[in-house]
């Protein structure tokens, strides 16, 4: 659905990243990422987090890991180094790490309780696994809108063609618990949809280019679509974007639990 080489992908997942990035530096920040330490960024994506992490927390070294690197190869950040792999592979194992993150990453993914304890291992003793995956805040209870008919459109379209899946995401933190991992904890944050800004035009453009998927769940036609992109861009929006739900947890020192 989202192909790296179609022109504009990368400005669309840059807008999720000016919609997020913030959160995820100071949750990151808070948690202790700096100086000395090693940092596994899976699904690093256009690599904004990464290159934060280098030059605003300090930290001693990034390893950003996408299926496709074309992205952050326009990043030459010192510090910064880059890892095509899959992380399904059985034999994914680029070494320890001080901190591992993915952020919408696993929700797109099969396996995923195995995927986490996986990159439960890939954690130093000591360190720390923060993952943030999306919350659907369109329940059967929100108001019918123009926004939530299409962002369910977008949902199922997702489940089709992908195999996305976003309803497991608030099991997260006993996920993480039965992982092994400690003092586990969580929080959401879920961007204000105002005209212009960078989540409203994230959506609208990822809406654009799923269009063809979205149609053909039924839920939708084209006169919705538009009219969805025209609601999120006016002043009648009232709607709650999809959440981010990003939860950590600690590996033990060795001989503790």
């Amino acid at each position: 659905m989202f192909p790296p080489g179609r022109a504009g992908e990368g400005e669309r997942i840059d807008f999720g990243a000016l919609a997020y990035d913030d959160i995820t530096m100071a949750r990151l920040r808070a948690l202790g990422a700096g100086p000395g330490w090693r940092c596994l960024d899976v699904g690093a994506g256009t690599g904004t987090v990464s290159c934060r992490l280098l030059e605003e927390a300090g930290v001693t070294g990034v390893l950003a890991v996408d299926r496709d690197v074309r992205f952050l190869s326009e990043r030459p950040v010192s510090g910064l180094d880059m890892l095509e792999a899959d992380i399904t592979a059985p034999d994914f194992d680029p070494g320890r790490f001080r901190l591992v993150h993915a952020r919408f990453v696993l929700m797109h993914l099969p396996e995923r309780e195995r995927l986490i304890a996986r990159l439960a291992e890939l954690v130093e003793p000591g360190g720390v696994l923060v993952l943030s995956d999306a919350v659907d805040l369109t329940s059967d209870r929100a108001p019918g809108t123009p926004y939530t008919e299409v962002m369910r459109a977008m949902w199922q379209a997702l489940r089709d063609t992908i195999g996305t899946d976003v309803s497991w995401v608030p099991a997260y933190p006993q996920v993480l618990r039965g992982a092994g991992l400690v003092s586990v904890g969580a929080e959401i944050h879920v961007p204000p949809l105002l005209p212009g800004s960078p989540i409203s035009r994230f959506w609208a453009d990822t809406w654009e280019r799923s269009r063809a998927p979205m149609l053909a769940t039924g839920l939708v036609d084209d006169a919705a679509v538009d009219e969805a992109i025209r609601y999120l861009g006016s002043d009648q929006c009232a709607a709650l974007s999809a959440g981010m739900l990003t939860v950590w947890g600690w590996k033990p020192e060795e001989g503790r639990r």
